[in-house]
């Protein structure tokens, strides 16, 4: 394997390298750089994509204790962590032509001068069915990344419109 310089030029000339080698010679690489051999199962765009970034951590670095610490917890865990409001931060959501404004405070949410647990349970008094509360009010996707990509291009296409007219 060449040496890695930090030039970017280089790197990004690498990286190149990479990504025109077939299959099987992809997989050589991949043992020389890993000390392993590839998983059976990763398409030669995933083992090129794996090995770039290990050519740039270790021309530039790698991630920082706090970044490695968060990730650990997401594949511990499962799922990415919990949103954290700060207490202060107001809630806005239409709802059947009326507007609900929701107050985060250090121990729940304010909603209508009431202190409540949790959103879900605003949501369930707004509704008067089981809702999730983060969903309700736009904190988490309803339909997870397909819901994100969606609601990314409505907004390009409002922004679009917008400039139109």
């Amino acid at each position: 394997m060449r040496q890695h310089p930090t030039d970017p030029a280089a790197i990004e000339a690498e990286i190149a390298h990479i990504r025109s080698l077939a299959l099987d010679a992809l997989r050589r690489r991949w043992r020389v750089m890993f000390g392993r051999t590839p998983p059976a199962a990763l398409s030669k765009d995933l083992l090129g994509r794996m090995m770039a970034c290990r050519l740039q951590e270790q021309a530039f670095g790698g991630l920082d204790r706090e970044s490695l610490r968060f990730l650990d917890g997401l594949a511990r865990h499962g799922g990415s962590p919990r949103r954290r409001l700060k207490p202060g931060t107001v809630l806005l959501r239409d709802y059947q032509g009326q507007r609900h404004t929701v107050t985060v405070a250090p121990e729940g949410f304010d909603w209508q001068g009431t202190r409540y647990p949790s959103l879900s349970a605003i949501a369930r008094a707004i509704t008067g069915t089981a809702w999730s509360g983060p969903r309700f009010f736009a904190l988490a996707p309803a339909g997870g990344p397909q819901w994100l990509a969606t609601r990314a291009r409505n907004e390009h296409h409002i922004s679009a419109l917008r400039t139109v007219a």
